[in-house]
């Protein structure tokens, strides 16, 4: 397997991390014998150190520092919310026009990865932006309703929980198409069984940040997710018009 580089420089890489693709090894997937991070050193010669996750299911830009120093810079940057990450997902329902999700969340510990984990952690403050970029009505009755109904959306974490996205879009009664923890299990077989749709709806399609060395600005991008860009062209979006609704909001300043 060869993984889709799309940011390399002396100091750091970022890869298009592809859907069902764990980060690293975990207790969680034992069976699991690829992993980003084994790929990305074999493919470039190099050890990488991972400076934050994207999970399993989530594609888009996955970032790694060349050095233990470039990998604690950055992580301050993220801790200090000084990274700006963009995503796209397809929900379930006519999303509002656009929102701001403050939901505080408490952790969700695995019985195994976190058995040594604190277990009483109040909930942590989360907030979310989205904005819908389009709608769908579909003429299939799923469920108790008459119609499928779906909205295309670009979300904003300005913080970073774990499941944070999907776990906030759940909580507006809006899941992620294809989540099997918070989604909804009925609208989740339509899609599958009807469009070939598998995985979660989920692409980090770009990361805002300051270069760790010489400070300048920077933004890394991925492509849309194939996987999404197949189900939307189904529903009517062809790939000129899905690039025209993801691109619209790319040079409006970042709200951090």
């Amino acid at each position: 397997m060869m993984l889709d580089i799309v940011y390399q420089d002396e100091y750091m890489v970022a890869i298009d991390k592809p859907a069902g693709l764990l980060v690293h090894r975990s207790l969680i997937d034992k069976r699991e014998t690829q992993f980003a991070m084994q790929i990305l050193r074999d493919q470039i010669g190099q050890h990488v150190f991972p400076v934050h996750r994207l999970d399993k299911p989530t594609s888009g830009v996955l970032l790694f520092a060349l050095s233990s120093e470039v990998a604690r810079s950055l992580t301050e940057q993220l801790t200090a919310k000084a990274v700006a990450k963009r995503y796209f997902a397809i929900v379930r329902g006519f999303c509002p026009e656009q929102g701001h999700i403050d939901y505080a969340l408490k952790e969700k510990l695995d019985k195994i990865a976190d058995k040594q984990a604190r277990q009483d952690k109040p909930a942590q403050p989360a907030f979310t932006d989205y904005q819908t970029l389009r709608t769908f009505e579909l003429p299939f009755a799923v469920g108790r309703y008459q119609s499928a109904r779906y909205s295309l959306v670009e979300l904003r974490p300005l913080s970073g929980r774990k499941h944070q996205l999907r776990r906030h879009m759940a909580h507006i009664r809006h899941p992620i198409v294809g989540d099997t923890t918070h989604g909804d299990g009925k609208q989740n077989a339509f899609v599958r069984q009807q469009f070939g749709f598998e995985g979660l709806a989920l692409c980090c399609s770009s990361m805002s940040l300051s270069h760790p060395i010489s400070q300048t600005p920077l933004t890394i991008r991925s492509q849309f997710d194939s996987r999404m860009a197949d189900l939307l062209l189904q529903w009517g979006v062809t790939p000129q018009q899905l690039l025209q609704l993801t691109q619209s909001q790319e040079n409006e300043k970042w709200q951090m």
